[in-house]
């Protein structure tokens, strides 16, 4: 199984600013959060993060070594990181999400963000249709898999939402990947 977690609070998840590449710290609840995971997720064969500081804290939570890897890396807001949502133009907002090849000023598309994360998938499958795979990254990441498991095109994003600490499970089935839940917080899997 693919488990997809999206790393713990930060402040500026607290705050509600558009959080990319910039590298804060997880607050006291992120940290918390992260124990939580993995105190109730099944032990990982394999733990894959995102470089992001956030993402390394969460999954060295699970106590067992991680490979870094970049394909895993939050969506780049080049302009717009940091930003509260609300500053965003309404016209970059609908441009954003009608064209999956947009990108925010010095940013990246949601096209490039999906070739990435679908290779990081292709590359998982096998491990994860046999043992217990965890992968600690970020919101768009985690949409982008989804999008690649249900084989959807990567602007289904728009119509979810990923909560902090959140997990999303894929099964590697004989006959291709299924999304078994989504958006769950700590949980036993049986």
């Amino acid at each position: 199984m693919l488990l997809l977690v999206r790393h713990g609070e930060t402040p500026p998840n607290r705050q509600g600013l558009l959080l990319g590449r910039a590298d804060p710290s997880l607050t006291d609840a992120g940290h918390e959060h992260a124990r939580q995971l993995a105190a109730t997720l099944p032990v990982p064969d394999l733990v894959v993060s995102s470089p992001l500081r956030r993402a390394r804290d969460t999954a060295s939570a699970f106590g067992r070594p991680v490979e870094l890897d970049e394909r895993w890396i939050e969506l780049d807001y080049g302009e717009l990181d940091g930003q509260p949502s609300a500053a965003v133009a309404a016209g970059v907002w609908a441009q954003w999400r009608s064209d999956a090849s947009f990108a925010p000023p010095g940013g990246e598309s949601l096209d490039a963000l999906s070739i990435r994360v679908r290779a990081a998938c292709a590359e998982l499958a096998a491990a994860a249709a046999t043992s217990t795979v965890v992968v600690v990254t970020h919101v768009s990441p985690i949409k982008a898999a989804l999008a690649w498991a249900l084989d959807v095109p990567v602007g289904i994003a728009w119509r979810m939402y990923v909560e902090d600490s959140s997990v999303s499970r894929i099964d590697i089935e004989p006959q291709g990947p299924v999304v078994r839940w989504f958006n769950r917080g700590p949980v036993r899997v049986d």
